[in-house]
């Protein structure tokens, strides 16, 4: 009969034991990953949440998806920004925003917390603050947390070759072992219009991982780095990409190097093997202005 009940217990605190291993593990949580989105013209309300699908049904990720309300249009409200101090890694698609200080605040708080960081296209002119508005140097957002031009024209000249061209991307040779070129074709064509940002910019320190050259130009081009990483003052990691047209969501290289440069933001093996081409396919909203 005692060793009926030792081995009873035994048992019952292996069960025990059992249980609460498992619960443990089944409580770990997932990374978060926050999308902000509001840029007028190139559809990221519509193409992040695609990638955020894939990503939570094939990596395992969490995501939440914020967008300027009531569409991307409406300049001055991003509501559910307070979902940024849970996130493990935010990525921004914005475009001449003009959000309150309450708002910028939760965006401020996550560059100042070194989380890891990444960004799109049109980030580089993320704000549109007028002369004179307290919130007037949000407007250089980009160069601190990307370390891309801070905002449009201005001193560092940050421009385009037009609306006709096009982008042949080539990973720099140097850099073809970086974990987040794995598996990316070298040399691939995406529908963005280059995006200049040299001489001055990226900052001093940024990591160029690939390099493009315009297609039909509208003026004398140079070509440009068009992604690249850095560690920006916060010690943030930092994934950027003046790419992001819509069309540029449904080019396989460059839906391969967006899920790879996420692995590698939040201290992810990045996946050797890919499943294949994601169904990504917005359609280009339309110029809103020239930028």
């Amino acid at each position: 009969m005692k060793n009926y009940i030792r081995l009873l217990l035994s048992f019952c605190l292996v069960f025990v034991f059992d249980q609460n291993g498992f619960s443990q593990k089944k409580s770990e949580k997932k990374p978060l990953i926050v999308f902000v989105c509001g840029d007028h013209e190139y559809s990221g309300e519509e193409t992040l949440p695609l990638l955020a699908k894939t990503l939570e049904s094939q990596y395992g990720f969490r995501t939440k998806i914020l967008k300027s309300f009531p569409d991307q249009n409406a300049e001055k409200n991003i509501p559910g920004l307070e979902a940024l101090q849970e996130a493990d890694l935010a990525v921004f698609f914005l475009r001449w925003r003009l959000l309150p200080a309450d708002q910028v605040a939760h965006i401020e708080a996550y560059l100042k917390s070194g989380k890891p960081i990444m960004g799109f296209r049109t980030s580089t002119h993320s704000f549109n603050y007028p002369k004179g508005d307290p919130l007037e140097s949000y407007n250089g957002f980009a160069e601190r947390a990307f370390g891309a031009p801070p905002g449009w024209g201005g001193k560092a000249q940050h421009t385009h070759y037009g609306h006709n061209a096009s982008t042949d991307a080539s990973i720099i040779p140097e850099k073809a072992k970086h974990p987040i070129l794995t598996g990316v074709d070298p040399t691939f064509h995406v529908r963005s219009w280059l995006y200049r940002v040299l001489p001055d910019f990226p900052k001093k320190g940024t990591d160029w991982l690939i390099m493009g050259k315009a297609v039909n130009p509208d003026k004398a081009a140079v070509d440009q780095p068009i992604a690249w990483t850095w560690e920006n003052e916060y010690k943030g990691k930092v994934f950027f990409t003046t790419m992001g047209h819509p069309e540029d969501f449904s080019v396989e290289p460059f839906q391969r190097l967006v899920v790879n440069a996420i692995h590698w933001e939040l201290g992810k093996k990045v996946p050797k093997n890919w499943t294949g081409k994601l169904d990504i396919n917005v359609p280009y909203r339309g110029m809103v202005s020239s930028k």
